[in-house]
């Protein structure tokens, strides 16, 4: 399965981006779809996550209220709506699937493939 993360940009704070996730050479089937992100100098880390087939959704912390993943069956995407953007939001953001069980939902390692990234910067 090939991903491809669209949607990134520049944005001032407070603002709004959609971010998209598209599977190429394959479907989303029964993976789970997460969005990752990763700062200069910082870890990769979770933003959040949706199981396509259930429509189970696990938001990070720093995402709840502001954040909102959900699939689009028809056009076989996964989005990942950020309202009232920050400065410590901006960063590559990364989609990946894989089958994850619960308690390894947010976790990097659950995920085999992966996105080339978008980048999202928020200004002040």
């Amino acid at each position: 399965v090939q991903l491809q993360a669209s949607g990134g940009g520049l944005v001032q704070a407070g603002g709004s981006l959609r971010l998209s996730c598209a599977a190429s050479g394959g479907t989303f089937g029964d993976y789970a779809v997460a969005w990752f992100r990763q700062a200069p100098g910082k870890e990769r880390e979770f933003v959040a996550a949706i199981r396509w087939r259930g429509g189970t959704t696990s938001i990070a912390d720093f995402g709840k209220g502001r954040f909102t993943i959900s699939r689009d069956y028809a056009k076989s995407t996964v989005s990942l709506q950020m309202n009232s953007l920050q400065r410590e939001d901006t960063a590559n953001y990364y989609c990946a699937v894989g089958r994850p069980i619960i308690s390894e939902i947010q976790r990097v390692r659950a995920y085999y493939y992966w996105g080339q990234g978008t980048q999202v910067t928020v200004s002040s």
